[in-house]
């Protein structure tokens, strides 16, 4: 068997860079939108009431019991559907559909929110209960003591794992594939249909991700070890 790496390399090289760049605002956006689930279920679950922790709860664990590439789909092909439905009622004719790029952020978004809510709930309770203490004696507001002396140093405590996070997203990337967005894999698949030049251009593939990912896995060691010396 004779294997043509540099002809693959050759023709599918820039288009798998170009579909990278997709795959990189997808995975920021994406994150971003995990960042503000995240924080507003943790801070919901700590300070909200038993009803509100509970509605809080239960959409946790429907998110983290179910697979990411079934939630993708459902986000694609479902969600629009029961808004149509629903929206239909108020707006007669009205109709949307969610793009792939969409879904794949919402869908993205809305699987790790939801475990990196439990990454900022356990990093705002692991302060020292002393220092709101301290802040509310002091005149602070509950809400300006959250925002200026607990969530800051909440951050730094969670920091190395949101790091991790966005590392796993970047590579979960790939399942949006599943759901037409043409990114690294659906670009692959493509090709090797094409020129029956399977293993070359899974392998390029493969070493695309390992390109994007070893220097943000090397960042996330580096913060580990700086957030280790002041935690």
């Amino acid at each position: 068997m004779t294997l043509h790496f540099g002809q693959a390399f050759g023709e599918l090289a820039p288009s798998l860079f170009s579909a990278l760049k997709i795959v990189t605002l997808l995975a920021v956006l994406a994150f971003a939108l995990a960042l503000i689930i995240g924080i507003v279920i943790a801070i919901g679950r700590i300070f909200g009431n038993k009803t509100i922790n509970r509605i809080l709860i239960v959409f946790v664990e429907i998110i983290r019991g179910t697979p990411l590439l079934v939630q993708l789909l459902y986000m694609y092909y479902v969600v629009p559907e029961i808004l149509n439905f629903l929206i239909g009622f108020v707006v007669p004719d009205f109709h949307m559909n969610f793009g792939a790029f969409e879904a794949g952020v919402l869908g993205l978004g809305l699987n790790y929110g939801s475990y990196m809510s439990e990454v900022f709930r356990s990093s705002i309770l692991a302060v020292d209960k002393g220092q709101n203490e301290a802040a509310l004696a002091l005149g602070y507001t509950r809400v300006k003591a959250m925002r200026h002396i607990i969530f800051p140093q909440s951050i730094r405590i969670s920091l190395p794992s949101l790091g991790n996070y966005f590392v796993m997203l970047l590579k979960d990337t790939s399942l949006c594939a599943f759901i037409t967005l043409g990114e690294i894999i659906l670009t692959t698949q493509s090709y090797a249909a094409q020129t029956f030049l399977t293993i070359e251009a899974y392998t390029i593939a493969a070493l695309v991700y390992l390109v994007a990912s070893i220097p943000l896995g090397y960042l996330v060691r580096v913060l580990e070890r700086r957030m280790a010396v002041y935690v």
